[in-house]
């Protein structure tokens, strides 16, 4: 049984959508970041990094969803895109190209333009804009490709999906427009069972969490506020 140690935000639902599409069981171990159950000593010998997801799999642990993303098509042979050399290489640059574009850029633009105690607009340009043309990659690249890797559906989809399904509140009302492919993909993904087992999971484990963002919530996640 692999324990899943997560909560509700995009790295987290991209792993859960890969449990769920691989048919592996998995117990739900909730950590709320807003609490600060991340910086517990238990949990930082998980991940020392102190962020969400991490996974004990056969007590093999493994943190960083894009890795474990890895672990777990590798474990199972499963949603790996296209055998060989190139095909490996092709899965690799793109899934990185999400571990450090799509997601950082994505979750800096979703802190200036929602969480700060003070408007930046230098930092919400400038990362809004850097989302924007990540987004824009995979849209060009989804324009004559059904997936990212081809017609097959990978590992590289489920994290893409992860992040797309926040788009709107990334970028804005109206940001779909930009991006139709990357739309059509997400819609095909969402419209999987797998991803519906997700939603219903989502949903059943959405109390036990902290739903504000409070002045202890934001002392707790951003502690660069502690030391100003």
């Amino acid at each position: 049984m692999i324990a899943f140690h997560f909560n509700l935000s995009p790295n987290p639902m991209k792993v859960a959508l890969a449990l769920e599409e691989m048919d592996l069981p998995y117990e739900a171990v909730p950590v709320d970041t807003r609490k600060g159950d991340q910086f517990a000593t238990d949990y930082l010998r998980l991940n020392p990094n102190g962020k969400v997801p991490a996974i004990v799999d056969d007590g093999v642990t493994v943190f960083d969803s894009n890795a474990i993303l890895l672990h777990l098509g590798e474990k199972t042979g499963r949603f790996l895109g296209y055998p060989g050399t190139a095909g490996r290489a092709e899965l690799l640059s793109w899934l990185m190209f999400v571990a450090s574009g799509v997601g950082p850029f994505s979750g800096q633009a979703v802190h200036f333009k929602h969480f700060t105690p003070e408007p930046v607009p230098y930092a919400q340009t400038r990362y809004g804009f850097e989302a924007g043309r990540h987004y824009g990659i995979l849209d060009e690249r989804l324009a004559e490709r059904r997936f990212v890797l081809g017609e097959d559906y990978s590992i590289v989809d489920m994290a893409v999906w992860g992040w797309a399904r926040m788009v709107p509140f990334i970028l804005g009302d109206g940001a779909w427009d930009r991006f139709p492919n990357l739309k059509r993909q997400f819609d095909e993904i969402s419209a999987r069972p797998a991803a519906a087992r997700v939603e219903s999971f989502r949903q059943s484990h959405a109390g036990a969490f902290k739903p504000q963002m409070d002045d202890e919530a934001r002392a707790v996640m951003f502690r660069h506020l502690q030391a100003a």
